[in-house]
């Protein structure tokens, strides 16, 4: 089962741009490599991510192979009411991992 990180902060002033930091543990498999018998491993990456903010997407990335593993996404966006911001790792077999992180905006 994967594992989040997230940083950011738990109160901002409305209106302030802050930033937003996430670490998720995935193996990331490309679908290149072969086991001890000689067996193409399948590709097993995070193939999308997504983060809302009071119910609207601030921010989304499609990942390829090419990513290492456990990836690591930062980015910003302006605070404007206290609620909750939802993040959302998809893998390829379709698996989603969510993490919900409040903030207060004063």
């Amino acid at each position: 089962m994967p594992t989040a990180r997230i940083v950011l902060p738990r109160e901002v002033k409305k209106g302030e741009i802050f930033e937003i930091k996430t670490l998720i543990t995935h193996d990331m498999e490309t679908g290149h490599r072969r086991d001890g018998a000689g067996n193409q491993v399948p590709r097993n990456i995070i193939n999308r991510f997504t983060a809302t903010y009071d119910g609207e997407e601030i921010f989304s990335a499609e990942l390829f192979p090419g990513v290492a593993a456990n990836p690591f996404i930062a980015f910003s966006t302006i605070a404007t009411v206290s609620g909750d911001i939802i993040f959302a790792w998809t893998d390829d077999p379709g698996a989603t991992h969510t993490e919900t992180v409040k903030i207060k905006v004063v």
